[in-house]
């Protein structure tokens, strides 16, 4: 349970400096989406 804890604070809390200072699932949400509405453009 201790591991599964973890993951879920690196992925929904820990703030990444490289990426702008927002967690990693947000991260991966914007780029989705970015990538989601490049594929609709072309």
């Amino acid at each position: 349970m201790a591991t599964l804890d973890w993951v879920d604070w690196v992925n929904h809390q820990r703030l990444l400096g490289p990426i702008g200072n927002i967690p990693t699932a947000d991260a991966e949400q914007t780029y989705s989406a970015q990538r989601d509405m490049l594929d609709m453009i072309k």
